[in-house]
């Protein structure tokens, strides 16, 4: 029996259950979020990750059936490869453990492998491919006015998921109702997940907005962020506290995603993974930040360098005695609700 597994960027799609209609269409109609099924190749060794639609995570097997969305990646401290490079014998790598596809032309030597399979065909509806865009939602008519704590990295990897996680704590204690989300990076659903375990009242990131990874034209990462901010806005919460996935100097449109939240942004974080990290990021983006954080703040050396080279004061936020510090900030600039 063929075993069929949906992808976490699925999970905003009324997709059809097993048995569905799919099957291969020309490489020039291809685009990123079309749902497609990809069958998983014999390969050495097992413990590649697939993230189902559930959140749950799985090991699959050679000849199971994944459905999944082209994508592009661009990790710098672990792989590279685009749909756009498929070749003709259809080889492509889970780019992603959410489900991005696409075929992977770099790899670090320190990342996982990543898991080769074979592309079947799209899934289609009366003849027509079904895409990740067609089943996000009209935009209420609401204006996003929410404070934003806005969580920003030197590089992936440098503790801005966690970072977010003992902010939304701490707003939680400050009595407001908090949004969390990830609104760039490549689809994985743990990282935004992670935000609920935290206390968050709600969850978003740009899956919700209709894209695999945000590796994608200036002017579509606008329109799909542009549609999701009125959604984020419609919850009702206070503040919102959003992360942007790498750095914003990746290809990843964290720059953009920076001009759109505009003066909503009331706090900055910087997660690092060392002083001279700090340095680099704001020289290179002219801007600074009203916190560090990550590895750089893990010991007081790190933490007195990024104050010598930046003037910038960093905390350690594995430190639970850090915590009363940062509510303070976090209350000066965003203030508390119902007595907190």
């Amino acid at each position: 029996m063929t075993q069929v597994m949906y992808g976490s960027v699925t999970r905003i799609a009324n997709l059809p259950g097993w048995p569905f209609p799919f099957e291969p269409i020309d490489k020039e109609r291809w685009a990123a979020g079309d749902y497609v099924v990809a069958e998983v190749q014999p390969r050495e060794g097992i413990g590649e990750i697939f993230e189902l639609s559930t959140g749950r995570e799985c090991s699959p097997m050679a000849g199971d059936l994944l459905v999944g969305a082209l994508a592009r990646r661009a990790a710098t401290l672990e792989a590279v490869g685009s749909f756009e490079d498929v070749g003709p014998d259809g080889l492509m790598h889970l780019l992603t453990g959410g489900g991005c596809l696409g075929r992977m032309t770099s790899h670090s030597r320190f990342a996982p492998a990543l898991l080769p399979v074979r592309y079947r065909g799209h899934l289609l509806d009366a003849g027509k491919k079904l895409c990740m865009k067609d089943f996000v939602p009209e935009p209420p008519d609401v204006p996003f006015d929410l404070p934003v704590v806005l969580l920003v990295g030197t590089s992936m990897s440098a503790g801005k998921t966690f970072a977010g996680r003992v902010v939304v704590q701490q707003l939680k204690s400050l009595g407001h109702k908090v949004v969390g989300a990830k609104l760039t990076g490549a689809g994985r659903w743990r990282d935004t997940m992670s935000f609920g375990d935290a206390g968050a009242d709600y969850m978003f990131d740009f899956v919700d907005a209709g894209l695999p990874t945000t590796v994608v034209s200036e002017d579509e990462y606008r329109a799909a962020i542009s549609g999701l901010l009125p959604r984020i806005a419609a919850t009702g919460a206070s503040v919102a506290v959003i992360e942007a996935g790498a750095s914003p100097l990746e290809p990843y449109n964290g720059g953009v995603l920076v001009e759109l939240l505009g003066d909503n942004v009331a706090f900055t974080i910087l997660s690092a993974s060392d002083p001279y990290a700090v340095v680099g990021i704001q020289t290179a983006w002219e801007r600074t930040f009203d916190l560090v954080a990550g590895p750089t703040a893990n010991t007081r050396a790190g933490v007195a360098l990024v104050h010598e080279l930046t003037g910038l004061p960093a905390l350690d936020l594995l430190d639970f005695g850090t915590y009363s510090s940062l509510r303070q900030r976090l209350e000066q600039v965003i203030g508390a609700r119902g007595g907190g």
